[in-house]
């Protein structure tokens, strides 16, 4: 990163940019403006996708080039070009996934300074990029909100940062980690202490903007000092907009917050109700659920309550304006150090007369808000535009901090400061809140995610919470910033990067309809004039007619430009916060169809912050940590010239099982590594023969069959012969061998679960029997129909009738298990009859005879299902489905795969991987005509 790059007034001295040299920051500054200027005024340059909504006058008010921009950065190729390394094939590159615990809180100075609606504590990504990068390297977030990865980027070069974490660091820069070595503790290599270079994008104007600022190095001290400036001055002009009269006396005291309320009618008189009079019992510490209307004793509850609505000509929009009616109930104020609560008297409301008259002078945003799924609480209150989600006073003052910002020569610095506090503190979706068990209410700032107003706003002096609560900790943050990164604002699914040119990406994505961030964001976009671009937006919202499909389009593009820009054999982390399975899958498919392959996937416990093994694909219930890589180039040279082979199978495997944790260690036991499940690697096998449109050449047994010949199996888990002496040597220190846990849910995993069972264990049907049912709990899938024990043994397993040598696999159970049969013939009557009528798992030849059998039956039943003539299919085996679609896959029949989709329920689809993979692809290759 360049750490010559500062947000300097003009008097700084020669400063060095891009390798050129410069006679001022504000030199720098005016150069590439012009640069940008005459980009801005190419048309194609705006029609690049997720372009924001705004003036050329305001994209350049905001940017500071080539550093930041506020629309996509045409200088990112001029950044690569000089801090990145090109693509050497080769340079070496090995690494396993990141798989250890990680403990980090969600606070600290850069995590509190500025709120917004997700943030990845810098910390946890530190430790990412310390193992995944070197000194120098380019790491890159394409959705990255406030700009933590790039915090975390720099800090990798902090010594004292990077101890914070447990790492030592020696004097040659050289991190050690400590580890457990045969019971005892050591120090091992890690990593390397310096700097990396970051690039940052986000599709809104506002994230980016915060972004830049924890990535821009500038003189603190200098900026506090105009920071001070400015409140001060401001202060002297308005603070007399937080100034009240003790009672009965003179005295004046400083207003510390002010409480609002809602006024509602009685629906029995049609009587004023004051929300904050008749419903709140400061002394039990609550709010009443039933309600007593002052006027007529009647007895109410807020839902019965019609809103009382104020009328008045609004100045700057020149007409009247019908607004949900709200008043001032009670005032906290302080006379030097001793805090006062008061009524407001006509003093105090003609305060609020005078502020109405002086804002005529003053620029605020008026933009009226727009439709969307969060944004009808404040309409369905009459608040349709920006202004109207401010008292008069706190729009007056915050519109003259705004002025005087535009005049700072640290102007994009105190607009940051501002709009820490203007969001969460200023707006009247701040509130008090009474908590249980009759305790004092306290004051909050809005509901995170929301757009939500309480009917106990709370008005807050702004002037006081910038200069108490934020100044400090703002100066104190940006302290910590020791170079400057590069950010613009566009989408994710059109990065002017060039192609494998990015070490390292770590990513914490939008999540389906979890928040909605445009609409979020809206007000602090309206100050600055520039917008997002929502058609690019990556969610799933109702108002812009955007569905999980949509969605899941919108990641595959950014997850396909994201691949683009990394070089071959590097690493992306994905952080995923969604409790929704379909979310989930969506993810997944998208990753699997942009050409990554995951290789681990952690839960991040939020309370405790760290990571655990995670087996269950189908029911999230914590976020979850996604390790995927983009194979070397030589994997997919070599798969372009042998084709859909058999050798490209076991190509891709030995490349995919070195990517994969060797060993995971929690608490001292092993852990089970489920991307070594040999079935999962079939899926992702699968599913990169499916990404190259190339029919897999082998079926699920052959492929079993083949890993057991080629790689060494431990405990449930393959390995390359290489990898197995690490995995080995753990297992000798632990008593118990890892377990996978499984979860029956559908047939395929019923299926999975008699697997193991039988291989440990043949059994009778009645010994299974009780067992299996115990697994077949409320986690079964709600349309898919339940197959009967029998019939799953039928179709998959192999049953010894009593005739001929007892199989090897029960005779190998029977003779560890019972002494009496140890060392008898595989013909002998007590064994025979020991082994007559349990199942048992049939060896590799057998088991392709019973699965082409099984694949015969499924697709006859995928037959009925395309003749179902019916709107939507009630009951089904997903089994059925997935081999039909498989069938059509394979004769390139993609519109059957559409049309029966067509007939799925759409949670079905979306939560089931395999479906919505070959789903997807259908549609890809419909739509391009294929």
């Amino acid at each position: 990163m360049s750490d010559l790059f500062h947000n300097h007034a003009a008097k700084s001295g020669p400063v060095e940019c891009l390798g050129q040299t410069f006679p001022s920051d504000e030199a720098r500054r005016e150069h590439y403006l012009k640069l940008l200027a005459e980009k801005l005024k190419d048309p194609e340059f705006r029609k690049i996708e997720g372009f924001p909504l705004g003036s050329d006058e305001d994209i350049l008010a905001l940017s500071d080039p080539p550093y930041y921009t506020a629309c996509p950065n045409p200088f990112i190729e001029d950044f690569v070009r000089y801090y990145g390394k090109p693509y050497d094939s080769s340079i070496r590159y090995s690494k396993e996934p990141f798989a250890a615990d990680v403990s980090e809180g969600r606070s600290g100075l850069f995590y509190d300074a500025h709120s917004y609606h997700t943030k990845v504590p810098h910390k946890a990504i530190m430790r990412y990029i310390l193992y995944y990068t070197n000194p120098g390297d380019l790491v890159a977030d394409t959705f990255c909100g406030t700009g933590m990865t790039g915090v975390a980027a720099q800090l990798c070069g902090s010594r004292s940062a990077v101890e914070e974490l447990g790492y030592r660091v020696e004097s040659d820069g050289t991190i050690l980690e400590s580890a457990q070595e045969n019971g005892k503790a050591i120090w091992r290599k890690f990593s390397k202490l310096g700097e990396r270079n970051v690039i940052l994008n986000d599709l809104s104007p506002a994230a980016a903007f915060i972004a830049t600022n924890y990535n821009t190095k500038i003189n603190v001290l200098d900026f506090k000092i105009e920071a001070e400036r400015i409140l001060r001055k401001v202060e002297q002009k308005l603070g007399w907009l937080y100034e009240t009269k003790h009672p009965n006396s003179e005295t004046k005291g400083k207003v510390n917050y002010i409480i609002w309320s809602d006024v509602f009618s009685c629906p029995e008189c049609a009587g004023e109700i004051v929300f904050w009079e008749s419903a709140v019992d400061l002394s039990a510490g609550k709010v009443l659920e039933q309600i007593e209307c002052p006027h007529c004793s009647s007895e109410v509850t807020k839902r019965s309550l019609d809103r009382s609505w104020t009328n008045y000509i609004d100045p700057k929009l020149g007409n009247s304006v019908k607004i949900a009616k709200q008043i001032p109930v009670l005032i906290n104020y302080s006379i030097g150090k001793k805090r006062h609560e008061k009524k407001p008297d006509k003093d105090d409301l003609q305060i609020l007369t005078k502020a109405t008259s002086e804002i005529k002078g003053y620029d605020y945003p008026v933009n009226e808000i727009p439709d969307g799924d969060k944004t009808g609480e404040p309409i369905r209150m009459g608040i349709n535009h920006v202004h109207h989600f401010y008292t008069v006073r706190n729009l007056l003052v915050l519109s003259a901090l705004r002025a005087e910002a535009k005049e700072s020569p640290y102007r994009k610095t105190i607009e940051f400061l501002i709009n820490s506090y203007d969001l969460t503190h200023s707006t009247m979706m701040s509130r008090l809140i009474f908590k249980s068990g009759g305790q004092k209410p306290v004051l909050t700032g809005y509901q995170s995610g929301t757009l939500y107003f309480s009917s106990l706003p709370v008005e807050k002096n702004i002037i006081e919470g910038i200069r108490k609560q934020k100044l400090g900790i703002i100066s104190d943050s940006l302290a910590l910033v020791r170079s400057s990164g590069v950010v613009q604002t566009g989408s994710a699914t059109s990065l002017n990067t060039p192609s494998s040119s990015v070490d390292y990406l770590f990513i914490d994505p939008p999540f389906g309809a979890n928040i909605m961030y445009s609409e979020l964001n809206f007000l602090s976009e309206a100050w600055c004039g520039i917008f997002t671009n929502t058609k690019s937006e990556a969610i799933e919202n109702k108002t812009q007619n955007k569905d999980l499909d949509d969605y899941r389009k919108l990641m595959s593009d950014s997850f396909k430009e994201a691949y683009r820009i990394l070089k071959p054999g590097r690493w992306m982390t994905v952080e995923f916060s969604n409790t929704q399975a379909a979310v989930w899958n969506s993810i997944q498919t998208s990753l699997q169809e942009a050409g990554f392959v995951v290789a681990n996937v952690s839960a991040l416990d939020k309370k405790q912050g760290s990571f655990n093994a995670v087996n269950n694909k189908t029911s999230v219930k914590q976020d979850l940590v996604i390790s995927a890589y983009k194979p070397n180039g030589g994997l997919e040279d070599r798969f372009a010239k042998a084709g859909g082979s058999e050798d490209s199978v076991w190509d891709f495997v030995r490349t995919h099982l070195h990517y994969l944790p060797t060993v995971k260690v929690k608490h001292g036991e092993l852990e089970f590594i489920s991307e070594r499940d040999p079935r999962i690697i079939f899926d992702r096998m699968v599913a990169w023969f499916m990404r190259h449109n190339t029919p897999v050449p082998m079926s699920s047994h052959e492929f079993q069959s083949g890993l057991t010949q080629r790689f060494v199996e431990r405990d449930g888990m393959v390995f390359l012969p290489d990898q197995v002496a690490e995995y080995d040597k753990k297992r000798l220190q632990v008593a118990v061998a890892p377990q996978m846990e499984m979860f029956v849910s559908d047939e395929r995993s019923a299926i999975d679960w008699l697997s193991d069972f039988l291989k440990r264990r043949p059994s009778t049907y009645q010994e299974v029997s009780p067992e299996f049912m115990g697994q077949l709990g409320a986690g079964w899938k709600k349309h898919e129909a339940k197959p009967e024990l029998s019939a799953l043994l039928e179709d998959n397993f192999l049953k010894y009738d009593g005739t001929g040598e007892v199989p090897s696999q029960i005779h190998s159970y029977l003779s560890s298990n019972h002494k009496d049969l140890r060392g008898l013939e595989k013909n002998s009557p007590a064994l025979v009859a020991k082994a007559k009528d349990r199942w048992y798992v049939p060896d590799p030849n057998k088991a392709q005879d019973l699965e082409k059998k099984r694949e015969k039956a499924l697709l006859k039943e995928f037959d009925h299902y395309r003749a179902f003539t019916g709107r939507r299919l009630k009951e089904f085996r997903l089994e059925a489905l997935r081999a039909g679609f498989r069938a059509a896959w394979g004769n390139k029949d993609y519109q059957t795969i559409i049309d029966i989709a067509k007939k799925v329920p759409d949670e079905a689809l979306q939560e089931d991987e395999k479906l919505l993979t070959l789903y997807d692809l259908a549609l890809t290759r419909t739509e391009d005509g294929i």
